[in-house]
C-alpha cells in the first residue's frame, strides 16, 4: 500500500480539502493558470495555496517543466489520496442532503457527452434520489443554451467557449486529438479527408485553424452534429476526425506531430444552470454531474493502446 511520508510538524496537521482540490486541478491541467480558471481563483491565490500545501507536507509536490508544472514523485503519491479525500467529502455531504428529494429534472447535453457520461451520472444520481424523474434532451450546445434561456431545461452539459454569453462552470478539461482508423491510412491522403461537426462547432474551427497554420490541404467530406456519425466515418476509414480524449474508441488511432498533424487545444466541458429554476433538486443533480465527470478519467493505457 502506498504511503505518503510527512516531515516534521506536518504529521500533526490535517490536509486542507480546498488546497487538495486546487492541487488536483493543477495536476489535471498541467498549468497553474488553467487550474485557477477551474477552481475560480486568481493565479496568485492558487500559487499561495500550493505553497501552503507544500509547507504543510514539508516536501515539494510540483516542479517546473518548461511552461508547465509537473508532479514530483511525492506529488504523484499525493494525487491518489487527494482524489479520494475530495470524493469522500462530496459523498458525505450529498448523503445527508438528498434523502427526501422528489420531483422532475430536465437535463440537456450533446449526444457524444450522453454516450460517455450519462450512464455514470444517472446511476450515481438515481441511487441517492430514487424519487426523482430525470428527463434527458440531447442537442448541440447552441440549442441547449437557447433551451436554458427559455427555461426549457434545468441544467445543461455543454462544450464551453468563452465567447458564448451564457456563463458556464468548467467541470472537465480534456485534450482534443486527431483520430483515424487503425486499419486504414486515410491520414496520408492529400488533401486530408475530414469528418467534423457543423461549421459553428468549436472543435471543427480548432481543427481547420491548426491545419491552415501548418499549410496542410484538407477537405471536409462529412459534417454532422452527431458524434456517432463522425465516429463511423473514422472507423470505416473514410476520414480523419477530431475528438476529445475520452471519446477515443477501439479501432481508432491517435495522430500527432510525428504523423504530420499539429497539436490541438484542450476542450472545456461546462455545466450551465437555469438560475430561474434553481432548487435543492437542481443543486443535487449538478453536484452529481460534477462528481461523475471528475470520476470518468480514462485509463491512460487505453489511449496508448488506441495509438498503437
Amino acid at each position: 500500500m502506498v504511503s505518503l511520508k510527512l516531515r516534521g510538524d506536518a504529521m500533526s496537521h490535517l490536509l486542507d480539502s480546498d488546497q487538495l482540490k486546487t492541487f488536483v486541478a493543477i495536476a489535471d491541467t498541467g498549468s497553474f493558470t488553467r487550474a485557477a480558471e477551474l477552481v475560480h481563483k486568481t493565479q496568485s491565490a492558487v500559487s499561495m495555496q500550493m505553497k501552503r500545501l507544500e509547507e504543510r507536507l514539508g516536501l515539494a509536490v510540483f516542479e517546473r517543466d518548461g511552461r508547465h508544472s509537473r508532479l514530483t514523485e511525492d506529488g504523484e503519491r499525493l494525487l491518489d489520496y487527494a482524489r479520494r479525500i475530495i470524493q469522500l467529502n462530496r459523498e458525505c455531504l450529498a448523503s445527508f442532503g438528498e434523502a427526501d428529494l422528489a420531483g422532475r429534472m430536465r437535463l440537456g447535453l450533446p449526444d457524444d457527452y450522453a454516450d460517455r457520461y450519462l450512464p455514470e451520472i444517472l446511476a450515481r444520481f438515481s441511487r441517492s434520489n430514487p424519487k426523482v424523474e430525470v428527463t434527458v434532451v440531447c442537442e448541440p450546445t447552441p440549442i441547449l443554451l437557447e433551451r436554458i434561456q427559455a427555461s426549457d431545461l434545468d441544467l445543461a452539459i455543454i462544450t464551453h467557449c468563452e465567447t458564448r454569453p451564457y456563463p458556464a462552470e468548467v467541470v472537465r478539461v480534456e485534450q482534443l486529438l486527431w483520430v483515424t482508423s487503425t486499419r486504414h491510412c486515410t491520414h496520408e491522403d492529400t488533401p486530408i479527408p475530414l469528418a467534423l461537426g457543423r461549421a459553428t462547432c468549436n472543435w471543427r474551427q480548432s481543427a481547420t485553424e491548426a491545419l491552415d497554420s501548418a499549410n496542410k490541404s484538407y477537405r471536409v467530406l462529412y459534417s454532422s452534429w452527431n458524434s456517432t456519425a463522425v465516429g463511423a466515418a473514422v472507423l470505416a476509414g473514410l476520414a480523419v476526425a477530431v475528438l476529445p480524449e475520452s471519446a477515443v474508441r477501439p479501432g481508432m488511432r491517435v495522430l500527432g506531430p510525428s504523423d504530420g498533424f499539429p497539436a490541438l487545444p484542450s476542450c472545456k466541458i461546462g455545466l450551465v444552470r437555469n438560475n430561474r429554476a434553481s432548487s435543492a433538486l437542481s443543486a443535487a443533480l449538478a453536484e452529481h454531474i460534477i462528481q461523475s465527470l471528475d470520476n470518468l478519467r480514462r485509463d491512460r493505457q487505453f489511449i496508448e493502446m488506441a495509438a498503437e
